[in-house]
């Protein structure tokens, strides 16, 4: 604690010397339509704003930092139920969780994910403080947040970790609720799929005036959502996905005559091995939601306020988790007694008797037990106080505690034990108690289902904070204005608690594998400030040139101390032209998982049974022909050509993966250079372009065994190289295990560019109306990944597949994505049409030359208000019906879900009326 207040002394000294030397936010459009505007326009003067990406409010201030914003009037467009409805839209948000995330351990939870740079590193905001995470990443289930409460949606871009802590690398998604809201009104909103599926729910909000200093806002929301299985969509038909038939495969040791039946229950003496049930497999699970949040603030005396906010979300879904859908099964040798009273005289002659018992090896999947299925339950709950107020006319004081806690428990069904009670052997123990033989025995779903009681997930955090933040106009002013800054701290407790059923401890289920419970907390103690100089004004080619910077110092107990700063610049040359930039060290501490979690595993041939896995694995070089021949003679690697690689039998041990807790914190810089034209000439014009780097060392993640076999025996055949290790070799040459635990990787490196430009044109000839176009777009010049400081690092922009995924969520990794709009604007009412689209990409594995051609998507909506209480928006989206891009490994359900629309032509409506 000595070098941290040692170190709190030097920030003030910091602090006092950056006023004589960045931090600069931006405003958006209020009339803006599009999904994302980055609006150089500054409010008027005299208007106090707080801004994302700084905690100064000073009048007339802008960004130094790209800020793209999202509107209440589109999210209207967008009938949005939840923030996946519109966030989708946004193309610096990637990818990350979605509905369509099967398989994933998030469990009916958005999450938002920032330039494919890993969803633990986009920060969640929700009024500038930190959205309650859940499970036991940094992430935050953004659909906690109530659609129906959210004023605008910014997105900031290019790290803010002196600002706002830990967890800011890519950059800040904050969300600014409506706490001004007075009156009463109700919501009904569906979206309906052509092709089947829906999402429909409502909202009420009432707002209050607390006499004449405050206000009150109450709002509760309902969300369903409907399932859909992979059956109700044409592209996502899977022929090759088969499991070990669900009559069953019976084979006698002693004669090997092979005997079995059809999926339709016919004996047959040449069954087939295999069976075909993903028409039945979920694409998106079904959800049922409910929010209920409060917004107070209200003015105790002219210097004390006070306000906060209470969230509460119940949240429930069925999904298919870690091992997918695919329904347990059974291979092995079982004694089948001569008195067994399901034998047919056809299964009697194919057995051969020895002292009453036959020894039969039986191959069958257990489809009694239905598909594995996750059940959970979530609770969310976040409750905020805070007091703030004026020191004086130009220094205003704020200081809250939030308590943010997520509950989770989930119930697995479709699996069941391994072994009874006894240790026994359970489907062994009821071969001749129970008919084995066919499909759609009923008597096996009693016998060997279990409901196994999954596990509990919780997760708290409390933060508190005070800050001190305005102008020194009362001492003193430059001659450009007033020194902006903000000074305070911050202290952040953070638990997380995972337990495990019995059966998942122990590894004594069909499919679940071994799964390990952990705990661990961690805290932190913080000191930050910010400066705002203007330096110049009014003068040639100066209209105004402000400089900037930002210190947190933070002590985690665990982690140690660190030092994160920003500095930045603001030039605008004259009303049409200004020009902008950041220079920032970023930092992320390890979450839960990576660092306390414990060592799980699977059976590695999941990977390529199950479908979700399927990308963390493409055979092996050495047997496809790929592969370097010195690198896999040295491993004892099977000849080219002599084996399937990518048969289960191939794989025979265990994929493990987990925590470590030697993980550091992962560090970097990132920097931004734009433009901002406003040109006087053509009112109503607004156009951004910047520059991009986001430079991460250390960085926390897994290598999947795709990308270390491809490393071993491909692009870097050395026998140095440690990858190697991480996918071992039986003697016969088959692989045998694969490692995948949490370390701290090489590098993350991406440039790139946003543009976002706007037009708005009223003129006298359109009374009453007028016409809008929008752009908001993201080029990725580069993207390098080095999973290891003694290998290449691997280009990965325009790629897809696993090989080039940070962290193992967004599979796609475009160079180019944007939504383009026009609308025409009207008294009340708005017609949009969007076009959005996605560039072309190739495949990331080495060797393949697949392609996916560029993807466009065109939305058409309107809101009009037809009576002062009355409000109805509706839209078709995916307005030609196009199927996402099929590919022909590596994705799920030959698509990629997290990245491309599964849903088809949507049609959406909202009805909203208030009083």
């Amino acid at each position: 604690m000595g070098k941290f207040h040692k170190s709190g002394v030097a920030l003030a000294g910091l602090t006092a010397a950056l006023l004589h030397a960045p931090a600069f936010a931006q405003t958006a459009d209020p009339s803006a339509g599009q999904p994302a505007t980055q609006t150089p326009n500054a409010p008027a003067e005299g208007s106090d704003i707080v801004v994302t990406g700084t905690r100064i409010a000073l009048p007339g201030l802008t960004s130094s930092s790209p800020v793209a914003s999202t509107n209440e009037q589109q999210i209207r467009l967008q009938s949005a139920l939840t923030i996946e409805d519109f966030s989708t839209k946004i193309p610096q948000l990637s990818g990350g969780v979605r509905q369509g995330s099967q398989g994933s351990d998030a469990f009916g939870a958005q999450v938002l994910e920032l330039r494919n740079f890993g969803q633990s590193r986009s920060l969640v905001l929700i009024d500038g403080t930190r959205g309650a995470p859940f499970s036991f990443r940094n992430s935050v289930d953004v659909n906690a947040i109530p659609a129906s409460l959210i004023k605008r949606v910014d997105v900031l871009t290019g790290g803010a970790a002196a600002v706002y802590g830990a967890d800011a690398v890519a950059g800040v998604v904050n969300f600014i609720l409506n706490d001004d809201f007075k009156g009463l009104r109700g919501s009904t909103s569906a979206r309906l799929s052509v092709n089947g599926g829906a999402q429909y729910g409502g909202s009420i909000m009432f707002g209050t005036g607390l006499g004449d200093r405050g206000n009150l806002v109450v709002a509760a929301d309902y969300t369903q959502r409907d399932a859909i299985q992979a059956g109700q969509r044409r592209w996502a038909a899977t022929p090759n996905q088969t499991i070990p038939s669900v009559g069953g495969v019976f084979t006698d040791v002693a004669s090997g005559r092979k005997f079995g039946f059809t999926d339709a229950g016919a004996f047959t003496t040449t069954p087939s091995a295999t069976s075909n049930i993903s028409d039945s497999y979920p694409l998106i699970s079904p959800l049922k939601r409910i929010n209920v949040a409060a917004l107070y603030k209200y003015e105790i005396t002219p210097q004390v306020e006070i306000y906060g906010r209470a969230m509460f979300t119940n949240t429930r879904t069925e999904e298919t988790g870690t091992p997918g859908a695919t329904p347990a099964s059974v291979s092995g040798t079982v004694s089948i007694a001569q008195n067994n009273p399901f034998l047919t005289n056809d299964i009697r002659n194919q057995l051969t008797f020895v002292n009453g018992a036959a020894q039969v090896n039986v191959s069958r999947s257990l489809a009694e037990l239905g598909l594995i299925t996750y059940a959970t339950e979530r609770n969310t709950l976040q409750v905020q106080t805070g007091l703030r107020g004026p020191l004086t006319d130009k220094i205003k004081w704020n200081v809250y505690a939030q308590y943010g806690r997520s509950t989770e428990h989930t119930l697995i069904t479709g699996d069941g034990l391994v072994a009874n009670a006894s240790g026994a052997n359970t489907f062994a123990s009821i071969v001749n108690t129970v008919n084995i033989f066919g499909p759609n025995q009923a008597g096996l779903a009693s016998a060997l289902g279990s409901d196994i009681n999954g596990f509990n997930r919780k997760r708290d955090q409390f933060v508190t904070a005070a800050t001190l933040s305005g102008s020194l106009e009362e001492l003193f002013s430059l001659p450009a204005g007033p020194i902006g800054f903000a000074v305070g701290a911050e202290y952040r407790r953070e638990t997380a608690d995972i337990g495990q059923d019995a059966a998942l401890l122990s590894g004594n289920t069909y499919r679940e594998g071994v799964q390990a419970a952990y705990s661990g907390q961690f805290d932190v103690k913080e000191l930050y400030g910010e400066v705002l100089i203007p330096l110049l004004k009014n003068l040639p080619l100066i209209r105004k040139l402000d400089i900037g910077g930002a210190y947190r110092l933070s002590d985690y107990n665990l982690f140690g101390t660190h030092g994160t700063w920003k500095v930045e610049g603001n030039w605008a040359i004259d009303r049409n032209l200004r020009l902008r930039g950041t220079y920032q060290r970023v930092l992320r501490t390890p979450n839960f998982g990576e660092f306390a979690g414990g060592v799980s595993s699977l059976p590695f041939s999941n990977l390529v049974t199950v479908d979700r896995l399927k990308p963390r694995y493409g055979g092996d070089p050495c047997v496809i022909g790929t592969g370097n021949a010195a690198q896999c003679a040295r491993f004892g690697a099977p000849a080219v050509g002599s084996t399937n690689s990518t048969a289960p039998g191939y794989l025979t041990g265990n994929y493990y993966y987990g925590g470590n807790p030697d993980i550091q914190p992962e560090t970097g810089f990132t920097t931004t250079a734009g433009a901002v034209f406003t040109p006087t000439f053509l009112p109503g014009f607004n156009l951004t372009v910047d520059w991009y780097q986001l430079d991460l060392k250390g960085a926390v993640g897994v290598i999947q065994p795709i990308a270390a076999i491809t490393s071993c025996y491909v692009t870097n055949p050395t026998a140095g190289n440690p990858l190697c290790g991480l996918v071992t070799r039986n003697a016969n040459g088959t692989f045998a295990d694969a490692f995948v635990n949490n370390q701290n990787l090489g590098r993350l490196l991406q440039r790139g560019f946003d543009i976002s430009a706007s037009y708005t044109l009223r003129r006298d000839w359109l009374p009453g109306a007028g016409i809008r176009l929008s752009y908001q777009g993201n080029i990725v010049t580069s993207y390098e990944i080095q999973a290891n400081s003694t290998v290449s690092a691997i280009q990965c922009k325009g790629t897809f597949g696993a090989t080039c995924s940070s962290d193992g969520t967004t599979l796609v990794q475009p160079d180019y994505r944007h939504t383009a709009g026009i609308g025409m604007l009207f008294d009340k009412g708005v017609i949009q049409f969007d076009w959005q689209r996605i560039g072309k990409v190739r495949s990331s594995t080495v060797g393949s030359t697949e392609t996916i051609a560029a993807q466009n998507t065109f939305d058409l909506s309107a809101s009009y208000q037809f009576t002062d209480m009355v409000t109805m928006s509706a839209g078709i989206y995916n307005l030609l019906d196009r199927d996402p891009p099929r590919v022909s490994t590596g994705g799920v359900f030959n698509t990629f879900p997290d990245t491309y629309d599964i849903l088809g032509r949507t049609i959406g409506f909202t009805l909203s009326a208030k009083i």
